[in-house]
């Protein structure tokens, strides 16, 4: 039994086509299924479209961002198997049933990690993209092909117990992957191949990834904490060590008094570290 959860804004042009091909492929598959498609405020003619659709529709009155959507879509769902997908096309649907047959495996979450020339974007946005991606897989301690992908297959009351550290935004994705991940969920990768978009897209890149990485960082210090700081213990002694370079070949006194700083620095960050670690520990034990 699976629901499938779709959140769209403004996508007239692709939701009928989404759900359609969500049907055709689920009913193939031969288990009970339900379509939710959460319609986030949508100033189009979105909500017409899904009103001649036999699909469960949860209406927000106006946006209030992509996670908020697929939240509101997983707590009304009512199977615990829950798919979500975008209503862009950017997603090869006739890929569920293979995350299906992955999840069988004893995965608590099957994700679709994309590939091709969509998926890789410009310059700056795969330069973003590897900068998000080294601090995850840093941070979480292991490789994520595709950090942020938004076709996956989980469990609900698995992903509802880490609501309240996930992002309301684009960064949905992001900071599901590394809940489960930092609290020793079993995840797995199927390759997929990521299409072209169908209408705008509402991604604002420097804006989301800065949020993304605000995200990241959160969830680094709730889960890991003495993890990120070692991070920016070990940033600052490179500091210092560049300054003592400095001052070394260049005889400038002053590179000395910089890197003697910066080590000082570097020990303060790591104490923060201990004493968050040691806080997280105390948490832990009175809940």
């Amino acid at each position: 039994m699976i629901s499938i959860v779709v959140a769209a804004y403004n996508e007239e042009e692709a939701v009928r086509e989404t759900v359609e091909e969500i049907e055709r492929i689920c009913a193939g598959m031969g288990v009970p299924f339900e379509i939710v498609v959460v319609d986030d405020g949508s100033t189009d003619g979105t909500a017409a479209v899904l009103s001649s659709l036999k699909v469960t529709v949860v209406c927000h009155p106006y946006n209030v961002g992509y996670g908020h959507s697929l939240k509101d879509g997983i707590a009304s769902a009512k199977y615990e198997t829950i798919v979500i997908t975008d209503a862009d096309q950017t997603y090869p649907l006739d890929r569920i049933p293979d995350l299906y047959s992955r999840s069988l495996e004893g995965f608590d979450m099957v994700v679709g990690a994309r590939t091709g020339r969509h998926y890789e974007g410009t310059f700056l946005k795969e330069a973003l993209r590897k900068i998000l991606k080294f601090l995850a897989e840093f941070t979480a301690g292991r490789k994520i092909p595709d950090i942020n992908s938004g076709l996956r297959l989980f469990h609900r009351e698995t992903a509802k117990a880490v609501f309240p550290q996930l992002c309301d935004g684009f960064s949905f994705t992001t900071s599901l992957t590394l809940a489960y991940l930092m609290t020793g969920k079993f995840v797995s990768y199927v390759p997929i191949a990521y299409g072209p978009r169908s209408g705008k897209t509402k991604v604002r890149l420097l804006k989301d990834s800065l949020r993304t990485l605000q995200y990241v960082l959160q969830l680094a210090t709730y889960y890991q904490p003495l993890k990120i700081f070692f991070l920016f213990s070990g940033l600052c002694l490179v500091h210092a060590a560049f300054w003592f370079l400095i001052a070394l070949f260049l005889g400038l006194h002053v590179g000395f008094f910089l890197g003697i700083g910066s080590m000082l620095v570097s020990l303060i960050v790591l104490c923060m570290g201990l004493l968050a670690d040691l806080l997280k520990q105390i948490l832990q034990k009175s809940q």
